[in-house]
């Protein structure tokens, strides 16, 4: 085995998203010497800062875990994770399950573990403004600049976009500037930029998930405070776990072992930050499937 480093893009204003770090490219179908570190890659969709605080911490439980080091990184985007886990830079992502759809169709990865929202594994995508804006339905944003999470994200873009058609607002062409205008459809780098977006005045609703709103765990109380709810739509697919081709199968399941061990009482705060939810075990046809219409109608729009 030799070690090379991850390449990826010239870092961003956000600047504390990029981790330089020296990856193992773990041989094909080859089990990994425990010596060697395992490498987990989280989505940027939260406050950079925060996200140090649980790369840090979700290192050492897994590191505990398997009795192996573990690095855990942040790269810019979904695209970036999916590469990774494509060449072997990346053992196991955190992904939405737009990435895990596109990941699981290039033969990048495969489906380890999925989240678990109140019993279910599907949750809700909410449009959101400022809560003295007179928005009470997305038809009321017809013409007006808006914020999705990302181009990737599920929740936070093809979701939304997915129930414009299906509300016939927008063709079977997927153009969301055909409702919202020419200039008006801003792409973000997470629910945290898109949000932040609504907040500076710059678009007059974000599309993300329910949990940005209802719960805190992305936003400042006095963020939460300014906002509210315009729409609502889904069933969202809950993000998941993916793990990458080259790992071998007596890895996989050693991470499943270890990740599943968030489930207990003593790491479940660490899971909520890192994770949101609860761990299962899915059938990845059946979790990805509600997505393969909505995937399709985004991709015909591009």
């Amino acid at each position: 085995m030799t070690t090379s480093s991850l390449r990826l893009p010239r870092p961003s204003p956000w600047r504390h998203l990029l981790l330089t770090l020296t990856l193992l490219c773990l041989g094909s179908g080859q089990a990994q010497d425990a010596s060697a570190p395992l490498v987990v890659a989280l989505k940027p969709d939260k406050d950079p800062d925060v996200m140090l605080a649980e790369r840090k911490n979700l290192a050492a439980m897994l590191t505990e875990q398997l009795n192996q080091p573990v690095q855990v990184m942040v790269p810019l985007s979904g695209a970036v994770i999916v590469e990774g886990l494509a060449n072997g830079t990346i053992d196991v992502a955190y992904l939405s399950a737009t990435d895990m759809l596109n990941a699981r169709r290039s033969g990048a990865a495969s489906l380890l573990l999925a989240g678990e929202i109140e019993g279910r594994t599907w949750y809700r995508s909410y449009w959101v403004a400022l809560k003295h804006k007179p928005y009470r339905s997305v038809r009321d944003l017809r013409g007006l600049p808006i914020a999705f999470s990302s181009r990737t994200s599920t929740s936070g873009y093809v979701i939304p976009l997915y129930d414009l058609h299906l509300q016939g607002l927008i063709s079977d062409q997927g153009s969301a500037e055909d409702f919202f205008g020419r200039d008006h459809v801003w792409f973000g780098s997470g629910y945290v930029s898109a949000i932040e977006r609504v907040l500076r005045g710059e678009a007059e609703a974000a599309a993300v998930s329910y949990y940005v709103l209802d719960e805190d765990k992305h936003l400042t109380p006095d963020q939460r405070a300014q906002l509210r709810k315009v729409a609502e739509q889904g069933p969202v697919p809950t993000h998941v776990l993916a793990v990458g081709r080259r790992v071998a199968a007596a890895d996989r399941e050693r991470l499943r072992k270890a990740l599943l061990a968030l489930n207990a009482p003593r790491h479940a705060a660490l899971r909520e930050r890192a994770f949101v939810s609860r761990l299962v075990e899915v059938d990845e046809t059946e979790h990805l499937r509600p997505l393969e219409a909505a995937l399709a109608l985004v991709q015909s729009g591009r």
